[in-house]
């Protein structure tokens, strides 16, 4: 698959592809090994209907992360707009499935919303959570510690967290809470990411795909790249997409990374990227020094930036970014120890600083008194004080209830990073709004680039699809085009109406359970996942992410009785 030099934007009409190149796509396909990729599982929900505001994409964004999770051979657990008793039941219900897996089992968890931190613990928020004060935040959402850290006692191969659910919101207005994400530490054999960096939260967005999941989903389908590599190139893509407003942060201790979606073995040699971590900040120009420490994206890296270019165009971005990760840091350091001494120091340190509600909440819970005593012994934090620029300056950091870095302040926008590829986002139409609880799945598939899907024909049986498309779907593809379906049928061995890849599975969200004996059927009235083009390295027409099925968007639909 050729790239131009510009951004390229995938827009490509279900059924258009002519049947000499799909099966021309599929001779080449047949021929590719399949990865041996064990027991996968994902979880992905997508809040969008908030009753204080909805968040157009989160719903859309969880469809496109589900389809793509699907190509790589997880068995996808999807749902979109749960009130608090509906995300309970699916995340406790998720955890005791991923108990069940076994060691070798790859678990992948992908929220969309919005999330709010709280005293140091990070909490995901139903669609109904009004919070009108900061006392509420544990009544009215879910602490995600609860599910997480039962699956990290879990012998697992590597558990995969993403929250994309740092935004901006109107909870506890009279009781400031802290913006953004707490920063947390992950445990061995996990890598946990947000779409914005710790205790900052992403530009309001009203497009019907976010910068984030776009990039993610991008990222993700680029063949053989790790997946902690995935999220470095995630981080440079978006501050890249976002002008800098908008920096995603991930820390990983998985041990190896696994390869979510091998390479093709007819794909073009991937593009040469320099090592950004193998020399000194200062030895690269500015540009690419930048580019290396938002990269790294560690303490170390940004102090390294700013010693070497302290008068640079970026500095004062670079200091923005600085400020407010040692602020994180030392309070997730103060919230660990939880004592007096630990709140008081980070009171010390950040008079002003976003926590500084949480440090004396947690004082009063203490029963220690507010203001730190002129003379105490300061708690060891691993995390140096801020610099004197830093304490005089710590206003305009945190001067608003959230920081998001396309502040004037912050300095002009950072320099595109030219060894990224152009972008391939996904651009087509949503899907209509999610109904009784259903994920909206891409209306067609994203392609992949240049990978080699885990499901392969004869080697692998196709996870489950998410869940039948929503009703109010049909009206739209009843009005696209319908060109009928190979002579002969699919080809031999791909899945037929009601297997793997076909009708939904018993048990996904908003159907109504089978019977027993009884085969898998289509609930009345609501159209399969949309259909996606044929690429070379791509899967079979039939399977994930390949050909539509008969009765799927773009195709005639198969008459009563008729052979499959």
């Amino acid at each position: 698959m050729t790239r131009k030099a510009k951004n390229i934007r995938i827009r490509v009409a279900a059924g258009a592809l002519a049947l000499s190149g799909l099966f021309a796509a599929l001779a080449q396909v047949v021929a590719q090994p399949a990865p041996a990729v064990g027991n996968r599982l994902a979880l992905v929900i997508g809040e969008s209907a908030y009753r204080t505001g909805p968040v157009a994409s989160a719903a859309n964004d969880a469809g496109l992360i589900a389809q793509t999770l699907q190509v790589a051979g997880f068995d996808v657990t999807g749902a979109a707009d749960l009130d608090q008793e509906g995300l309970r039941k699916t995340l406790r219900e998720f955890v005791e499935k991923a108990g069940a897996a076994g060691p070798d089992a790859t678990v992948f968890i992908y929220l969309s919303g919005r999330a709010l931190q709280y005293e140091g613990e990070n909490y995901f928020a139903p669609i109904e959570a009004a919070i009108p004060a900061a006392a509420n935040v544990p009544l009215e959402t879910v602490r995600l510690a609860d599910y997480l850290t039962p699956l990290a006692q879990m012998p697992l191969k590597a558990r995969i967290v993403v929250l994309d659910a740092a935004r901006a919101n109107n909870f506890a207005p009279n009781q400031p809470l802290a913006g953004g994400l707490a920063l947390v530490d992950p445990p061995p054999g996990e890598l946990i990411a947000f779409n914005a960096a710790p205790g900052t939260v992403a530009p309001n967005e009203t497009g019907p795909y976010g910068v984030y999941a776009q990039a993610l989903n991008e990222m993700m389908r680029r063949g053989g790249v790790p997946v902690d590599q995935v999220f470095d190139s995630v981080r440079l893509r978006v501050a890249e997409q976002t002008k800098g407003a908008q920096i995603p942060w991930d820390e990983s201790k998985l041990s190896p990374a696994p390869v979510l979606l091998a390479r093709a073995d007819d794909a073009p040699p991937p593009q040469a990227a320099p090592d950004l971590r193998s020399r000194p900040i200062r030895d690269y120009a500015v540009d690419q020094a930048y580019a290396a420490a938002l990269e790294r994206d560690t303490i170390a890296g940004y102090v390294e930036f700013l010693d070497a270019f302290p008068k640079s165009p970026y500095s004062a971005r670079v200091r923005a970014i600085l400020a407010v990760r040692r602020e994180a840091l030392t309070w997730r350091r103060a919230r660990n120890g939880d004592t007096a001494e630990a709140y008081w120091t980070y009171l010390r340190r950040f008079p002003r600083g976003p926590h500084a509600e949480d440090a004396r909440r947690r004082l009063a819970i203490l029963r220690a008194e507010m203001a730190p005593p002129p003379r105490f012994a300061e708690y060891e934090f691993d995390v140096p004080p801020p610099p004197e620029w830093e304490t005089q300056e710590d206003a305009i950091y945190f001067r608003r209830p959230y920081v998001v870095f396309d502040d004037p302040d912050y300095g002009p926008p950072p320099p595109r990073v030219e060894f990224l590829p152009p972008p391939v986002f996904y651009d087509e139409p949503p899907p209509p709004p999610p109904q009784r609880n259903l994920l909206p799945l891409p209306l067609v598939a994203a392609p992949l680039l240049f990978a080699v899907p885990a499901i392969r024909h004869g080697l692998f049986h196709a996870p489950a699809p998410v869940q039948a498309q929503n009703p109010g779907a049909q009206q739209y593809y009843d009005e696209r085009a319908r060109p009928a379906p190979p002579p002969g049928g699919f080809p031999q061995g791909g899945p037929r109406p009601g297997q793997q890849g076909g009708a939904p599975q018993p048990g996904a969200p908003g159907l109504a359970p089978q019977q027993p004996g009884a085969p898998a059927a289509q609930q009345p009235g609501q159209p399969p996942v949309g259909s996606a083009p044929v690429i070379p390295g791509g899967p079979r027409p039939g399977q994930q992410g390949g050909a539509p099925q008969p009765g799927a968007p773009g195709l005639a639909p198969q008459q009563p009785g008729a052979p499959a």
